[in-house]
């Protein structure tokens, strides 16, 4: 924990008050700061100016990059400086503030361009066959007025994908490679005051560059940030709760302020703690004010300030899963009488422990982790941010119930934690997936090439590695559903005996800037936790290697263990092949995979053999399942083309495909998105979501039958029928004929009736739980599709241009049952004032455009996304269409 002292040894080290510098009138009239979200009206252009060539490329930049994030490298290292000369992009016309942009495309953020389009055969499935990287533009004028002038300038970007690099009025201001950091640009040297303020953002992604979909373009948010010369640092306060009891918590707000004047100046710093409600609302009377620390700041000595206020809260409000309570610190800065800067820092008070032997606790608490691994994607709206989309995300995942996510594998977007925060969810915050040694290496590169042969971000690792993870931390370190740091996932450094120096440098950043949380990686290497990985970490994560829990607790018994990502089974919704393999490498057919939860890689696990390996290994605090969503790239185990026709049952389709074989010697794959998420892509949940909630949910009466049973043309043959539930007992029956009673075994995860025989009508299962009717669940053979169904998850949202309506279209019979296997052409409209922003349906195979409003059905099911206009409030019908159905409609107000 950072200068953890005590008011009353502060004040023994406060020097004498000395005269103070006098701010201009303007600023002190427009304190304390002002933090505007600029994400309106864009200008942007697909690809790269014509007089840029070679001269924006990073080799070139990199000198007049590096310099950015300089306060962020650790003191005794020389700080990268400005080069001397022409500034990059003097000639070029882009960067220019006289540059006309009228033709180029207007637009708001966040924006993830490559979520677009086109899909493309021809592109890699492993980042969603879509045309993500390259160069883009961005261009504002920002609002910035001559009242401003005196007040420091700065520009926060939450994410740029990749390789951002800033201009404001032809002027270059900085960049930063990393496109999942967030991070500051000082933009006060470079401001015309009372003035017209051009900002130009360039872009380059690079090819080859991600093992999955990264996105585009400025996808996060944008803020500019006023402040006045005097003021709290970026990221520049630090709350920890190191003793709690019911009686009382001890709350320590350490505040970094910074002084960009050449004067001696004169401040007092004052925090109150104020209760946060859930809809964010600040109370009005604090909880408990601070002392007033006061000091002075002299430029000759240094430029910041490190102070602690040591607040008592009585009867804390615990932040908890069932009950997230926070707090907000209001942290002040006075100068001579006046307030000249205020910032709000959200936290949450509570404890966390790690125990080898016990596992994890939350406010003295065990709490077993029943994690997910999540990409960053949203799915059809792509990498671009909306706060709705993850509180949905996060809200399917809790039903399940799941209470932990793995922000894999880089820094998330801030707004997943502040709904963590809020929801009640506990995070591992994860930084990287490639160390110095990258894992996408540049094809006739070698070794001595050196970082330039990766194009990830093994090529900017050196120089970048720890203002990147200090970045995290700092942001990051107040949420209260932060409760572990990963310095990497599966890094190459894993498998040498000398990589656990590397790890021992990034833990040592970490805990340089947090020491209130432990530190971990996601190991796949079943020895490198015993070579000395070990000795780096807090904690050790093993991914898909349930068998190394009981000789790593052996061998380690002091260390804390958990799986950091878990089975990798991998299914579409609503498939399934016959007959049923018990090979996890089988279940596949027309580049799906058998929803029979049977199925993973060579490398992973179904999820039974995860669940034995926790329950054997008791001391292990939880998993974080690969993956809680499906996510775009990564088809596994269609990664690459082939050459197999058995990968199609429909004849037709198999003579199509030999024909390409014929023609082209391959077989171009159309997966374009994830097999392994729990839930599709569109956010509806395969059979494995309920394998999972019946484990963590085990208070909740549920029975779940697979699969369904509209099979014409399987009458009299063997057709496997799977119950998962969270019941202990369990009798399936098929048209009223009883199939066998069973209990639940030992180490045993799922009911099997394997020798079921179809036929037409309805299968029913019924559940006890230690003798006692539990839960009953029964499935029907539906008549052809006769309607469509439509039901928004929610009836009414916020007439902002940003909040989104998520609408399901069910394809049913006349009866209003869903038609499993139905793939209907579906055509969807809205009148009122609302517009359509995407359609999914959770096919990994489909190559219709997210944004089109016409898409085929995926097994009885598809989603269109509404959000209603800027400013409008009204009825919103959204109507879906198909031929020979029955039109289906639902309602949604604007408010």
């Amino acid at each position: 924990m950072l200068c953890s002292n005590l008011p009353r040894a502060l004040r023994r080290g406060v020097a004498t008050l000395a005269a103070a510098a006098v701010f201009p009138a303007s600023i002190l009239a427009d304190a304390p700061r002002d933090r505007l979200r600029i994400t309106e009206d864009w200008r942007f252009h697909r690809g790269d100016a014509p007089d840029a060539g070679d001269s924006l490329g990073y080799v070139a930049m990199r000198p007049w990059f590096l310099p950015t994030g300089a306060a962020l490298i650790n003191a005794g290292v020389a700080a990268p400086q400005r080069p001397a000369g022409e500034e990059p992009g003097a000639a070029v016309s882009f960067a220019q503030p006289g540059f006309d942009d009228s033709g180029w495309r207007r637009l708001d953020l966040p924006h993830d361009w490559g979520i677009e389009g086109p899909f493309s055969y021809d592109r890699p499935g492993d980042t969603g066959k879509l045309p993500w990287h390259g160069v883009g533009w961005y261009r504002k004028a920002l609002p910035i007025t001559a009242a401003d002038a005196g007040r420091r300038i700065h520009l926060d970007i939450d994410g740029a994908m990749a390789y951002s690099a800033v201009w404001l009025n032809g002027r270059f201001v900085g960049g930063w490679p990393y496109g999942y950091t967030s991070y500051r640009l000082d933009l006060t040297p470079y401001v015309n005051f009372g003035g017209a303020n051009i900002l130009a953002v360039r872009l380059d992604n690079p090819d080859d560059s991600s093992r999955w979909y990264p996105g585009s373009g400025l996808y996060r948010n944008v803020w500019l940030v006023k402040t006045a010369p005097v003021h709290v640092a970026q990221w520049g306060t630090f709350v920890t709760t190191p003793v709690v009891s019911a009686e009382e918590a001890v709350v320590k707000v350490n505040v970094q302020v910074d002084n960009t004047t050449a004067d001696k100046v004169a401040v007092a710093l004052v925090t109150t703690i104020h209760e946060l409600g859930a809809d964010d609302s600040i109370a009005p009377k604090p909880v408990v004010t601070s002392e007033r620390v006061e000091f002075e700041m002299d430029p000759k000595r240094d430029r910041e300030a490190l102070r602690t206020h040591t607040l008592r809260v009585p009867s804390p409000r615990l932040w908890d899963l069932a009950t997230p309570h926070r707090y907000v610190a209001i942290t002040t800065v006075e100068q001579g009488g006046t307030v000249i800067d205020r910032v709000e820092t959200r936290f949450g008070i509570r404890t966390i422990r790690y125990d080898a032997e016990e596992g994890f606790f939350l406010n003295g608490r065990k709490v077993q982790m029943q994690g997910v691994c999540m990409h960053h994607d949203l799915g059809a709206l792509g990498a671009a941010i909306n706060v709705r989309a993850l509180e949905r995300q996060i809200e399917i995942l809790q039903a399940m119930g799941c209470n932990a996510i793995r922000t894999s594998h880089n820094p998330p977007a801030p707004e997943l934690l502040e709904l963590c925060d809020r929801m009640g969810m506990l995070v591992m915050d994860e930084a990287f997936d490639a160390w110095r040694m990258g894992k996408k290496k540049i094809p006739g590169t070698d070794a001595k090439d050196g970082p330039m042969r990766f194009h990830d971000y093994g090529r900017i690792f050196d120089d970048w590695h720890e203002r990147d993870m200090r970045a995290l931390v700092r942001r990051d370190r107040n949420h209260p559903s932060v409760v572990m740091w990963s310095i990497g996932n599966e890094v190459s450094e894993l498998h040498f005996n000398d990589g656990w120096h590397l790890a021992a440098r990034l833990a040592g950043i970490v805990r340089e800037e947090d020491r209130s949380r432990p530190v971990t990686i996601g190991s796949n290497s079943r020895t490198a936790p015993f070579w000395g990985f070990q000795t780096a970490l807090d904690l050790i994560g093993f991914n898909y290697k349930p068998d190394r829990y009981a000789p790593f607790h052996d061998a380690h018994p002091e260390i804390p263990v958990f799986g950091s990502e878990t089975a990798s089974t991998i299914s579409s919704r609503g498939e399934y092949f016959f007959p049923v393999s018990e090979d996890k490498m089988e279940g596949q057919a027309d580049f799906q995979v058998s929803s029979y939860d049977l199925y993973a890689p060579r490398w992973a696990l179904v999820a039974d053999d995860e669940f034995k390996g926790l329950d054997e290994n008791p001391h292990v605090f939880g998993e974080f399942v690969w993956t809680g969503f499906d996510y775009l790239g990564e088809p596994t185990p269609y990664n690459a083309d082939v050459t197999n026709l058995l990968n199609y049952s429909d004849p037709k389709q198999r003579e199509l495909a030999a024909r390409e074989l014929a023609d082209l010697g391959k077989i171009r794959v159309p997966s374009r998105s994830s097999y392994f998420g729990i839930i599709d892509l569109a956010g509806f949940p395969k059979d494995r979501y309920y394998l999972y909630q019946a484990r963590w949910r085990p208070d909740l009466p549920m029975a779940h039958i697979l699969p369904h049973w509209n099979w014409p043309g399987r009458e009299g043959q063997v057709t496997p029928v799977f119950v998962y539930t969270s019941g202990d007992e369990a009798e399936l029956f098929v048209n009223g004929v009883s199939q066998g009673r069973k209990q639940r075994g030992s180490l045993e995860y799922r009911f099997r009736w394997n020798d079921v025989v179809y036929q037409p009508g309805e299968v029913k299962v019924v559940t006890w739980k230690k003798g006692q009717p539990w839960a009953e669940r029964s499935m029907r053979t539906t008549g052809p599709a006769a309607r469509l169904l439509m039901a928004s998850d929610r009836a009414a949202i916020r007439g902002d241009g940003l909040d989104l309506a998520f609408v399901t279209v069910t394809v049913a019979d006349k009866d209003g049952l869903l038609v499993p296997r139905s793939k209907n052409a579906l055509k969807f409209t809205v009148s009122g004032p609302g517009e359509i922003v995407a359609t999914d349906n959770g096919d990994a195979t489909s190559f219709e455009s997210f944004q089109s409003p016409e898409r085929r059905a995926y097994n009885g099911l598809a989603l269109v996304i509404v959000r209603a206009k800027k400013g409008a409030t009204g009825a919103i019908a959204v109507r879906a269409k198909s031929a020979g159905l029955t039109t289906g409609e639902t309602t949604i107000t604007a408010r």
